[in-house]
């Protein structure tokens, strides 16, 4: 992947992490921008706060923030080649979270390493690779939160991918803000659709949330994904 990767692993509460016992895993892009406004691009999720409200109600799990490549972030975070804005290497970053950085955290960890245990999420482009990610390594992730996805992208390819992969079952969240704008919200609604057509059921297999009032920003996905976690984990 072209060098060193800062990855933040967040722990359930050390009272939670009884001999023996294991967690449900997320992995998720943009690490800086999670937990920490020194660090993240325009003010971070508030990820922490996220973890103890569902530590107190008795929801443990782990989180593995992955910093994204800076300069390299279009690239690895995008399945095709646009024209313009370049991109298509999102095979490559998933064999690196797959292959690489998974066995790693699963090793030194305490995970429950399977699918159904595994989700992973995004916002923006790491939308876009959270749905991609979704059907392109079903070996590995059960589960997807998909926060307003940049669709558009490379003229809209997903949409035909997503028509032509193979069934995978598994959990997706699917949301946009209502603020983002018409093309935004046409796109992500034209997905839901999609993936109603391939058989996710909402409500069952499919969570789906338009927020009123919500733009393009840090802090709603933080406050959107604080509520989709029980959903994405399962529980």
């Amino acid at each position: 992947m072209g060098g060193e990767r800062d990855v933040i692993v967040a722990l359930p509460p050390v009272a939670a992490r009884a001999a023996g016992r294991r967690f449900r895993v997320v992995y998720m892009h943009d690490g800086q921008n999670l937990f920490d406004p020194d660090t993240s691009f325009a003010g971070d999720w508030q990820l922490g706060p996220t973890l103890a409200h569902h530590a107190r109600l008795g929801i443990y799990f782990i989180v593995v923030a992955v910093y994204n490549g800076r300069e390299r972030r279009v690239a690895e975070y995008t399945p095709f080649e646009d024209t313009v804005r370049g991109g298509g290497a999102a095979d490559e970053y998933l064999a690196f979270l797959a292959d690489t950085l998974k066995p790693l955290v699963d090793r030194r960890f305490p995970t429950l390493p399977g699918r159904e245990f595994t989700s992973i999420a995004g916002s923006s482009l790491g939308g876009l690779l959270s749905m991609y990610a979704h059907f392109r390594r079903p070996d590995v992730f059960g589960a997807s939160a998909v926060m307003s996805p940049s669709l558009w992208f490379a003229d809209g390819a997903i949409h035909q991918y997503i028509t032509d992969a193979a069934a995978v079952g598994g959990r997706i969240y699917l949301d946009v803000g209502v603020e983002e704008g018409p093309d935004e919200l046409s796109d992500v609604r034209r997905l839901r659709d999609q993936l109603i057509a391939r058989g996710y059921r909402l409500d069952d297999t499919l969570r789906y949330v338009e927020e009123e009032g919500a733009n393009h920003h840090e802090s709603r996905w933080g406050g959107r994904f604080r509520d989709a976690l029980p959903f994405l984990l399962g529980t």
